[in-house]
């Protein structure tokens, strides 16, 4: 989340078993172009069937499927974006109710428009995701809301995008999501206790969800960090588990992060140093996938301060209570679980994954698929690829490697 959603397995000790299936400069040409693209094309009925034909297709209306969409529309390429949710940003919407982004607004902008307000605060959930509504609008984004796709094949040298009782037919595809998809729970989750309430981060929304007594938050990078604060403000002991990933070593909220040190680190590491391009970003980034990134707003000193205890990974249960790596025994009444997502691709019924399950891609572009794309992965090409001020670099450059084949083919239609 963020900026970044640092959801990585921090706090288990064995691996898991997937879960149950529990007006800015620009913009007048912009709208513009996005209505010119689409005046008379809308998206029709193929011949022989009932899919509706686009040229393009992206998967996701987050800040990376926005940000597709921007880049396509300058290029005057017509497109239609998929949105499962009811409204822009509900996903956002969805979180608990305190988060606010990790990084403060001036990096939490998506091209073409500025974050309103003051560009200097930390923007909430409902704050981020009225943006995003508002980004989509503005630039008139052929956004269709309530769609939500089921799988992805080909079909012949085009590609089907089956949602509902729609589907799709493109020659391009962008799929505009990160990996931070389905709940990750151990499989040793099911042998606590029933008296113990058990949450995963993506259902928390506020401690009144829990019974009274101490809470085991398991995972402490960001979210894990972030949950166990609100916790403990309300009252509760916390435990907070699992491994130490680092921090930032100055207050993103200070002066000097204002002036100079935030646009050092977010900009400058995050966006410039540790790439693909460089060797130390190739070096570290098995490592940054895995653990996640480091606790940007809330550090050690914070978790001390507010009594959150740091103790050992969870290694698994014992007589229905969880039980730590060092063999301590947790008297816990609630665990919340912040061990991170499942990538949950398996609706892309493509030859794109490797032995590992991760998208074979070069920056975005998958391999051996022409016309089938990524943004949003985690470190698709830089640690900041997750986050919102460093997705657009992303989903600008798949844009335009897009709008090149489309015209393309067009010429060799021409010519031909």
């Amino acid at each position: 989340m963020n900026a970044t959603a640092n959801q990585a397995m921090n706090g288990v000790g064995r691996a898991a078993l997937p879960p149950a299936p529990l007006v800015e400069e620009g913009s007048a040409f912009l709208k513009l172009a996005a209505a010119s693209s689409r005046v008379g094309t809308e998206p029709r009925t193929a011949r022989g069937g009932d899919a509706e034909e686009v040229p393009v297709v992206v998967i996701g209306a987050g800040q990376s499927g926005l940000s597709a969409g921007y880049y396509l529309a300058r290029h005057g390429i017509r497109f239609v974006i998929l949105n499962a949710d009811a409204r822009v940003g509900d996903v956002w919407r969805r979180r608990w109710d305190s988060l606010k982004l990790f990084t403060s607004a001036k990096f939490d902008e998506l091209p073409g428009m500025r974050f309103p307000g003051d560009r200097n605060a930390f923007p909430t959930k409902d704050e981020m995701a009225d943006y995003l509504e508002a980004y989509a609008r503005n630039f008139s984004l052929p956004v269709l809301n309530g769609v939500r796709v089921d799988w992805l094949t080909r079909q012949g040298d085009r590609y089907l995008v089956s949602a509902g009782d729609r589907s799709f037919l493109a020659d391009h595809v962008v799929v505009a999501m990160a990996t931070y998809q389905k709940p990750k729970v151990p499989a040793f989750a099911r042998e606590l206790e029933r008296d113990i309430v058990q949450l995963h981060s993506s259902e928390y929304r506020n401690p009144t969800q829990l019974r009274d007594g101490p809470v085991l938050v398991v995972g402490a990078g960001n979210s894990g960090a972030e949950i166990a604060m609100d916790l403990a403000r309300a009252g509760h002991r916390i435990w907070l588990s699992g491994r130490d990933v680092g921090e930032v070593p100055f207050d993103i909220g200070g002066l000097a992060a204002r002036l100079f040190l935030g646009r050092l680190v977010l900009r400058g590491l995050f966006h410039r140093v540790l790439t693909l391009d460089t060797p130390l970003g190739r070096k570290a980034r098995p490592s940054i996938i895995s653990k996640g990134g480091p606790l940007i707003r809330q550090k050690r000193k914070h978790l001390a301060r507010a009594g959150v205890e740091r103790v050992a990974r969870v290694a698994g249960v014992r007589d229905g209570r969880p039980v730590l790596e060092d063999g301590r025994v947790l008297d816990a009444a609630n665990v919340v679980w912040t061990t991170g997502f499942h990538p949950a691709f398996d609706w892309i019924r493509l030859r794109v994954f490797d032995e590992h399950g991760e998208v074979k891609q070069t920056r975005g572009v998958a391999e051996g698929e022409p016309g089938l794309y990524f943004v949003g992965l985690h470190f698709l090409y830089a640690f900041s690829s997750t986050m919102i001020h460093g997705v657009s670099r992303d989903a600008e450059r798949v844009a335009d490697v897009v709008a090149g084949r489309v015209r393309g083919a067009e010429k060799m239609r021409k010519t031909g």
